[in-house]
C-alpha cells in the first residue's frame, strides 16, 4: 500500500511516497515510528511535574503521562465513533476522528518537553530569546512538531518521521506561530484563543510551530478545510481533553501517594471559600490575600470568569469546588497515604471514578467559542477540572521547597544553552565540538537559508548574515532540549568544570 493516499475524510499523506509492509495501516505505521523514536524513550527520565528523586516509582513521569495520555484518549475517541448518527455524521463532515491517529498523536504531545518540567520550558524560552536572540525561542508543543518534521528521522527519510497529514495535524495544540499573535492584533483575553497569553506584544505564549515548520503546519492543516482558523483537528482536540483529563487526575494520584498533597492546607483554602462566598465575592482586588485560605481560590475563579466567560458559571463553579472537597479532600486525603493495601485500593478507586467521569461528559461542538474546541468537556466538568488543576497549582507547584529545587534545575538550563553557544562561537575549539551538535548546526542553518532564499516573511527582518547565528542559536536549543533531567546535571557539571569523570558524564553527547 503506497502512503500517497487519500481519505474520505481528506487528503492524509506522507512528504515522501513510501509503501506500507502487506497488511500494515498506515497509522499504525505512524504510532509505532513514534513509540520506537529515542525521543519517546527519552520522555521516562524527564520530570512531569515534581522529580521522582527520593519519591521511589510512584512518581509520574513524561513517558507514563504519555502512555496514559494515550489510553484516555483512545478511549474518548471510540466513544465517540460509536456516538448517533448525529454525532458520526459531524465527526465525518470535520475531518474524521480516527482512534489510532488520537492514540499517536497522544503519545507523542510531549516529546518536545526539555529538562526539569515546565519551569525548564520557561527558562530555555527565556535564554533562547534574550541570550541566543533567537526571536521564536522555545516552545514545547513547538519542538514537539520540529522532531517529528525535522530532526527524528526513520527509514523513509533522514529528516522527520514522514508521519501522514492526519497525525501531524493531531499534534498542533496552538496552530500558528508565536509571531502570528503580536501587538498590533492585541484583543482582550476573552477574546484570543487558549495559549496565545494576555501578553503578545512578542508573539504568542503557546505556539505549534517554529518558522522553520510554518509551512509544514500549514500543508498538515490543508487537508482539514473545514477546521476553521486557529481550530484544532477533531483528534487533536481529543488528545487535548485526554491531556487536562490525565494532568487533573493521575497527577493527584502521585502528589498524593507522595504525601505531597496535604489534607490541613487544601481543606482549609476549600472549606474556608465555600464558608466564606459572599464576604470574599465582595472584597476588592487589591483586597484578596492569596496567603489567607480561601482568597487564593477566588482569585482564580475570578480570573477564571475573566478568561472563559463563554463558560464560566458560578453555580457550577462552586457546585465544582464542592464535589472536589467532598471527594478528594475530605473522602481521598483525609485519610494520610500509609503504602498498604488499602490505602492503594482507596486511590485507584477515586482515580477510575474521575477518569470515568471526565470521559463521560464529552461534547463535540459544531461552531465551537474561540477558545475551545470542536471536542471539549461539558460545562460541569469543565469547572471540575479547572478546580483540580487550582489544587495542583496552589498546593504543589507553589511549593517553596520545590520553588527552591527548581529555580537550581533553571541555572542548569541556562548554563547548559550559553555554555555550548559560547563554544560554538569559539573557533579554536571548533573542532572537539560534540558531532550531533555540529551535525545539528549544519542542518539548522541550511533550514533558514531556506527559508531566507525563498524571501518568506516569517524570518521577519533577518538578513543573510544573521543566517549562521539563527542555525547556531537553533541548534542548541535543540540539543540541550534533548536531554534527559539526569543528562543536563551531569553534562553541566562538565561544561562548568565540577566534575572529575569526563568520560563517564560524558557518554552520549
Amino acid at each position: 500500500m503506497e502512503r500517497l493516499r487519500f481519505h474520505t475524510t481528506g487528503g492524509r499523506i506522507r512528504n515522501v511516497a513510501e509503501v506500507d509492509p502487506p497488511g500494515e495501516d498506515e497509522f499504525r505505521v505512524d504510532i509505532e515510528r513514534i513509540r520506537f523514536s529515542p525521543f519517546f524513550s527519552r520522555l521516562a527520565a524527564v520530570t512531569q511535574v515534581i522529580p521522582q528523586a527520593g519519591s521511589g516509582t510512584v512518581i509520574h513521569n513524561r513517558l507514563t503521562h504519555s502512555l496514559k495520555v494515550s489510553a484516555v484518549a483512545r478511549s474518548i475517541a471510540i466513544t465517540l465513533n460509536n456516538a448517533d448518527e448525529r454525532t458520526r455524521a459531524l465527526l465525518t463532515e470535520l475531518g474524521g476522528c480516527d482512534p489510532v491517529v488520537v492514540q499517536a498523536a497522544a503519545a507523542a504531545h510531549d516529546l518536545g518537553h526539555p529538562p526539569f518540567g515546565h519551569l525548564g520550558e520557561k527558562e530555555l524560552d527565556r535564554v533562547a530569546r534574550t541570550s541566543l536572540n533567537l526571536s521564536d525561542g522555545f516552545e514545547g508543543n513547538a519542538q514537539t512538531f520540529r522532531i517529528l518534521t525535522a530532526l527524528d528521522s526513520c527509514d523513509a527519510t533522514a529528516r522527520g518521521l514522514n508521519l501522514t497529514r492526519a497525525v501531524r495535524a493531531a499534534v498542533l495544540k496552538y496552530p500558528w506561530a508565536r509571531s502570528d499573535w503580536t501587538e498590533q492584533r492585541r484583543l482582550e483575553a476573552a477574546q484570543m484563543p487558549r495559549g496565545v497569553g494576555d501578553e503578545v506584544a512578542e508573539g504568542a505564549m503557546k505556539f505549534s510551530a517554529y518558522s522553520t515548520e510554518v509551512a509544514e503546519m500549514h500543508e498538515a492543516l490543508s487537508s482539514f478545510p473545514a477546521i476553521g482558523a486557529n481550530q484544532q483537528t477533531l483528534e487533536c482536540a481529543v488528545m487535548d481533553v485526554a491531556d487536562d483529563i490525565a494532568y487533573a487526575v493521575h497527577d493527584l494520584d502521585d502528589f498524593y501517594r507522595s504525601n505531597v498533597l496535604q489534607y490541613t492546607s487544601v481543606s482549609a483554602e476549600m472549606g474556608r471559600w465555600l464558608s466564606d462566598t459572599r464576604r470574599l465575592g465582595a472584597l476588592h482586588d487589591a483586597e484578596l490575600d492569596r496567603q489567607r485560605p480561601g482568597h487564593a481560590l477566588e482569585t482564580m475563579w475570578r480570573h477564571i470568569q475573566e478568561k472563559d466567560p463563554w463558560i464560566a458559571d458560578e453555580d457550577a463553579f462552586r457546585e465544582s469546588v464542592e464535589r472536589v472537597n467532598r471527594d478528594l479532600v475530605e473522602g481521598l486525603l483525609a485519610v494520610p497515604y500509609d503504602g498498604g493495601v488499602e490505602a492503594d485500593r482507596a486511590v485507584t478507586a477515586f482515580t477510575r471514578r474521575w477518569i470515568d467521569r471526565l470521559k463521560a461528559s464529552i461534547v463535540v461542538d459544531a461552531s465551537p467559542h474561540v477558545r475551545s474546541g470542536h471536542v471539549r468537556l461539558r460545562a460541569d466538568t469543565w469547572h471540575d477540572v479547572v478546580v483540580l488543576k487550582f489544587v495542583h497549582s496552589r498546593f504543589v507547584l507553589e511549593r517553596s521547597d520545590l520553588a527552591v529545587y527548581q529555580r537550581g534545575q533553571t541555572r542548569i538550563i541556562a548554563s547548559l544553552a550559553e555554555g555550548f553557544h559560547d563554544w560554538l562561537c569559539d573557533p579554536e575549539e571548533a573542532t572537539r565540538i560534540p558531532r550531533r551538535l555540529l551535525d545539528s548546526v549544519e542542518a539548522a542553518t541550511q533550514e533558514y537559508q531556506e527559508l531566507y532564499d525563498q524571501g518568506l516573511e516569517s524570518l521577519g527582518d533577518q538578513g543573510p548574515g544573521d543566517i549562521v547565528r539563527l542555525g547556531r542559536a537553533r541548534a542548541v536549543v535543540d540539543y540541550v532540549s534533548s536531554f534527559t533531567d539526569a543528562q543536563a546535571m551531569s553534562v553541566n557539571a562538565l561544561i562548568t568544570g565540577a566534575s572529575d569523570e569526563p568520560w563517564e558524564a560524558g557518554r552520549g553527547l
